[in-house]
């Protein structure tokens, strides 16, 4: 191996050793690479797939990690992202590349962000010596904690306990990306994709929803996967809202925690739950405060009227008002949800 790939690879090493803090970023340019040939290339493949046995050279459950093996699958993953040439793409947990270098070919750019750094110094063998080596820049260390760039598509085969992180960092990023084609345990993936009234509608698909379009694209089963893991994928579509609606998600995602907590309750029972009724009393409190400063009244000016407030009266008048009271939360729309939301607004309730 060329001397300048092996200091390449240890500087990999190196920014590893800070990556939980800072994570580091390597460009893949530069002269004296050696020609990665097409049987290494497919080696690399190899060593990425396999049996379901643990993996001697990687250790993936480390990461949470199971490496795509099933070359079809990973192409019909890249296809469904209808990339563009002029494209720039975000790919979270590239493991070996089995997915990087089919979405090298088709795009400007990629950047990857990799936790392990063993498997980002595979992935820079891998690409070593081909057109493409300039078009991958690789970040090394936690993708919650990374520094984002601009990309126009995200795809990824994602680590288990990062799902929920990414969906919603990749919705609050700005500016949005035009879609996200995400690998996840099924579970997820049907409650990302479910509807209201079925089984897997949740605080979690009302959340997502929101602020975006998801569609469920591809059923992946656990045997296109090194080590297997215990639970089949699916792969779906997330097509984000642009622009997206005027909504706080603090204040949206306030609302579905209370009601989502029980999701087979009425509104009524879950806004009657301990602990609700001064939550909502101290947001109204702080509201009348608010309204009072932007008046020219001291901000911390409420008169003893307003302090004796009847909060569950004032909540059951805006549940009937908006004929919620008895309804069920597991049935309850995106819409439904922002017009009762809008309802406790327009008297002072807020949610976060």
């Amino acid at each position: 191996m060329p001397r300048a790939t092996s200091e390449k690879i240890s500087r990999v090493h190196q920014s590893a050793a800070k990556s939980t803090k800072t994570p580091s970023t390597i460009q893949i340019t530069g002269a004296n690479r050696s020609k990665h040939t097409s049987t290494g290339s497919e080696a690399t493949e190899s060593r990425g797939g396999g049996s379901g046995t643990s993996n001697p050279l990687f250790n993936t459950e480390r990461f949470g990690q199971h490496i795509l093996k099933n070359p079809l699958v990973a192409q019909a993953i890249v296809d469904k992202a209808n990339l563009k040439p002029t494209d720039s793409v975000l790919e979270v947990g590239p493991g070996t590349g089995n997915l990087t270098v089919r979405i090298l070919e088709k795009v400007k750019h990629v950047t990857a962000v990799e936790m392990d750094p063993r498997m980002a110094a595979e992935l820079i063998k891998r690409v070593q010596g081909t057109p493409e080596q300039r078009k991958l820049d690789i970040t090394i260390g936690d993708f919650v904690k990374a520094e984002l760039p601009y990309f126009d598509v995200c795809i990824s085969n994602t680590p288990y306990q990062i799902s929920s992180p990414l969906v919603f960092r990749l919705l609050s990023h700005r500016p949005l990306p035009r879609v996200a084609i995400l690998m996840f345990q099924r579970e997820f993936a049907l409650r990302l994709t479910a509807v209201p009234g079925t089984e897997f509608w949740s605080r979690l698909s009302a959340n997502v929803q929101l602020y975006a379009k998801v569609d469920h694209i591809m059923k992946v089963a656990k045997n296109n996967f090194r080590p297997a893991p215990n639970v089949e994928s699916s792969v779906v579509r997330i097509t984000p809202i642009s622009p997206p609606p005027p909504v706080r998600f603090e204040e949206f995602d306030g609302l579905t925690r209370i009601l989502f907590t029980r999701r087979n309750k009425t509104c009524r029972a879950n806004f009657g739950a301990s602990g609700v009724d001064k939550m909502m009393r101290d947001t109204w409190l702080q509201w009348k405060r608010e309204q009072k400063a932007v008046q020219g009244q001291s901000g911390m000016e409420v008169d003893r009227d307003e302090e004796d407030v009847d909060v569950k009266e004032a909540i059951e008048e805006i549940l009937k008002e908006t004929e919620f009271s008895d309804v069920r939360p597991a049935k309850m729309s995106v819409d439904d949800l922002l017009k009762l939301l809008s309802a406790f607004h327009a008297k002072g309730f807020h949610f976060a």
